[in-house]
């Protein structure tokens, strides 16, 4: 049993990773704004936090790869 696909099945329709490149690809300008000023924020408020430095950073990190990898199919399907 997978609970991801159960969800995105429901949610969506097909999986939130092939969504979010979706919404990348149509508003790159828009998702780049709100990725700088939510890193903004995040740093200005997080500054004297080590641990939450390393937080934000490994949060970026992943997000990063979510837009790598296998070549961009718009409105791409899950494997069934």
């Amino acid at each position: 049993m997978n609970i991801y696909k159960t969800l995105w099945k429901v949610i969506g329709g097909r999986p939130w990773t092939y969504i979010m490149r979706d919404v990348w690809h149509k508003y790159e300008g828009l998702c780049i704004i709100a990725l700088m000023a939510v890193g903004a924020l995040l740093g200005h408020w997080l500054w004297p936090h080590l641990l939450w430095l390393f937080l934000t950073f490994t949060c970026g990190y992943i997000a990063g790869h979510l837009f790598w990898g296998k070549e961009y199919i718009p409105n791409q399907k899950g494997d069934e």
